[in-house]
């Protein structure tokens, strides 16, 4: 999830999107603290701190002295001392919080600390970025040679130095590795000296980053530094479910935000009885079935009825047992139960138009209006106003001449056209002989 791909200007110096390697919009601010400092001015006489936090890939951190006082700023590529040769990094702290970060890793501020050697120049800028195009291909091959030797292990990631001298691939694996003939294999497929580095599956996943359940980047790989033991009880006193596929992270083993909240849980349920108390009563005896925390509630049921819960109150369910603890048994947990009040819901919104209706597809469907006036056809010419208030003329009725056929001749000649009306058949397949004589 690193950002590797910032580009330089022609000094040399890093563009980036124009923050100086802080940006808060993609991970360039990879495990970064915000130096609030940087706008305050020293008191006069105060030297400050000549140690510099760099980043390197996959938020990789060391700290460097800057021996020779050169003026670094956030987000400034430099080449720094490394074993062997010179490594490249970005500058991620300066002033006086690399002395609080160091103090919060436990490392000496006044001990011996590798140097920064100078700011990187171009070439030193190119020989970086082919190094990390590098880096994904030899993955691949680096995989395939792990599985021709039948290793139990992953190559999770391949970081190369700087100069292209060295590269280091991190790996995971769940025992003891026997790698030997794998570095031989390495060293003679890239020709590169290989170190090996085994990593924890928390430590890969806080590498290689991702998106969690949540939708966000994992916070092993944006801000969370220390890793905490995280067991099923967590769960079990927030009242998750105990299914291993929702409280697993992408590194395999339970989530770091199980955490988060069970110190507030733990509070809250200070006051709460055991969830294994039983309830004494004349009806019989009465078990916890559920509990709600933040407000205080618990369902309780009777052994011989667990389909009925009953919803009581912490403090009435400690009077009971405090009864119980007297020898005393209540009449009944009815007692106790408070009927809720059904309070009408008040409408919040207002529908004019009523498109929000569940019922609006149920109406009736209404009927067509009969009597509505027929457009008038293409051909046929619309009245004038003068022709629709002039009146009616009676025009003489034809005389009407009726004729009488014989149930034999109707049948011949009354026959339906069976061709279309092209003038050759007329009466069915009488005359299609004739035509066919013709």
């Amino acid at each position: 999830m690193a950002c590797n791909s910032c580009s330089t200007g022609a000094t040399g110096a890093p563009k980036g999107c124009g923050n100086s390697g802080s940006c808060g919009t993609d991970s360039c601010n990879k495990l970064t603290v915000f130096d609030w400092l940087s706008n305050m001015t020293f008191p006069s006489g105060t030297v400050a701190f000549n140690a510099v936090e760099i980043r390197f890939k996959n938020g990789r951190k060391e700290f460097f002295r800057n021996s020779e006082s050169l003026p670094l700023s956030i987000g400034d590529v430099v080449a720094t001392e490394a074993s062997p040769g010179h490594d490249v990094g970005i500058i991620t702290l300066t002033g006086e919080l690399v002395r609080v970060q160091m103090k919060k890793k436990a490392v000496d501020p006044l001990g011996v600390l590798p140097k920064v050697y100078r700011k990187a120049t171009q070439k030193d800028i190119d020989v970086w970025s082919e190094a990390r195009n590098r880096e994904e291909s030899m993955k691949v091959r680096a995989r395939e040679l792990a599985i021709g030797q039948n290793l139990e292990m992953k190559i999770s990631d391949i970081e190369f130095q700087g100069d292209m001298s060295k590269a280091t691939f991190y790996y995971t694996a769940n025992d003891r590795v026997d790698f030997r003939q794998l570095i031989k294999d390495f060293a003679r497929e890239f020709n590169v000296r290989v170190e090996m580095k085994q990593v924890g599956f928390r430590q890969e996943a806080a590498r290689l980053g991702g998106i969690g359940s949540c939708g966000r980047e994992l916070c092993c790989s944006t801000w969370l530094t220390d890793f905490r033991s995280v067991n099923t009880s967590a769960a079990r006193y927030q009242q998750l479910s105990l299914n291993p596929q929702k409280l697993a992270g992408q590194c395999g083993k339970l989530k770091c935000c199980l955490n988060y909240e069970l110190d507030t849980y733990m509070d809250a349920l200070k006051g709460f009885p055991d969830f294994e108390t039983k309830l004494k009563t004349e009806k019989g005896d009465a078990v916890c079935q559920k509990q709600d925390i933040f407000k205080g509630l618990m369902w309780f049921a009777y052994t011989d009825n667990s389909s009925n819960w009953l919803m009581l109150h912490v403090e009435d369910v400690q009077e009971i047992i405090a009864e119980n603890k007297e020898g005393r048994k209540v009449a009944g947990l009815e007692e106790y139960v408070e009927i809720p009040e059904a309070t009408e819901v008040k409408q919040v919104f207002t529908n004019a138009m009523g498109q929000e209706s569940l019922t609006r597809f149920d109406q009736p469907k209404q009927r067509k209006n009969k009597n509505r006036k027929k457009p008038t056809r293409p051909d046929q010419a619309p009245r004038t106003p003068n022709q629709a208030s002039a009146p009616a003329v009676n025009k003489p009725e034809a005389p009407v001449t009726a004729t009488v056929t014989s149930p034999e001749t109707a049948n011949k000649t009354d026959r339906p056209d069976r061709r279309p009306n092209n003038g050759k058949w007329k009466n069915g397949p009488k005359n299609r002989r004739n035509d066919k004589k013709d």
